[in-house]
């Protein structure tokens, strides 16, 4: 029977299976195989975050209807093939910047995929062309580990994709948070496979903050980039913008962090 492969699988520390994976197990026909996974669907057993990829529910997140997404989506980007990091809002909370719980699990790809909504779990997708050369970390979950990026590549991130990390403003409060995990050195790195643009509003963000050390290092960086000047809030206006000096930008919007 289907169920008891599922609970083989999940005493061996599996929490997510193919419709291959099962046929491999059992001598039943890949039709009845089929009807046996939509039975389990239908009873919350298991769940599928994506197609064709199954998720076991364990009783403990049945009222979620799905596994918490940091245990399957390592799983699940290597049943795609593909390269990927929890990144942005998610990849804060993971170094300890969690001022806000975000309402959605940040994953960045190396393409564009649809949400995905299973039970009350949803995974955003953002696509980032250069993925494999961001530094990331292994951090561990309940059922693994999983690709987080590191505090200096987060903050980046945050910056570079500001409207899926809540503005500018939310980023300056959760840069507040983040700021004392960020390593200079690393900062560099992380700074080198990011646009200009991103490193120029990240150094004027780390100044507002108070963090001379990161900022001064950044400054430098800029200088030696000598990029044009750019909007601090793109999409906006720059008309009587004052100029940020040192890190080429036209302050187009106040900033203060939301609290």
């Amino acid at each position: 029977m289907l169920s008891n492969i599922i609970d083989e699988l999940s005493a061996n520390g599996r929490f997510s299976f193919t419709l291959k994976d099962i046929e491999a197990f059992s001598v039943s026909s890949t039709v009845a195989v089929k009807a046996a996974v939509g039975r389990l669907l239908k009873k919350g057993r298991v769940a599928m975050p994506h197609r064709g990829f199954y998720v076991i529910v364990p009783p403990e997140y049945r009222a979620i209807g799905c596994l918490p997404a940091e245990q399957f989506v390592d799983d699940l980007m290597k049943h795609l093939g593909e390269p990927y990091y929890v990144g942005l809002l998610s990849a804060a909370e993971y170094h300890g910047a969690a001022h806000q719980r975000p309402q959605v699990f940040q994953i960045v790809a190396s393409k564009t995929h649809r949400k995905i909504n299973c039970g009350k779990v949803q995974v955003e997708f953002i696509y980032r062309k250069n993925i494999t050369d961001v530094p990331t970390q292994r951090r561990n979950t309940p059922s693994g580990t999983i690709r987080v990026s590191t505090p200096e590549a987060t903050a980046l991130d945050l910056v570079g994709y500001e409207r899926r990390s809540g503005g500018l403003n939310n980023v300056l409060m959760v840069l507040s948070e983040l700021a004392e995990k960020i390593d200079a050195s690393r900062l560099l790195e992380a700074a080198a496979f990011s646009p200009t643009a991103w490193v120029q509003r990240l150094g004027y963000l780390l100044e507002k903050q108070g963090e001379e050390e990161n900022a001064n290092i950044l400054a430098a960086y800029i200088g030696e980039k000598g990029p044009a000047r750019i909007p601090l809030v793109p999409g906006l206006t720059t008309k009587g913008s004052k100029s940020s000096g040192r890190w080429k930008l036209l302050v187009n919007s106040p900033l203060e962090a939301d609290i």
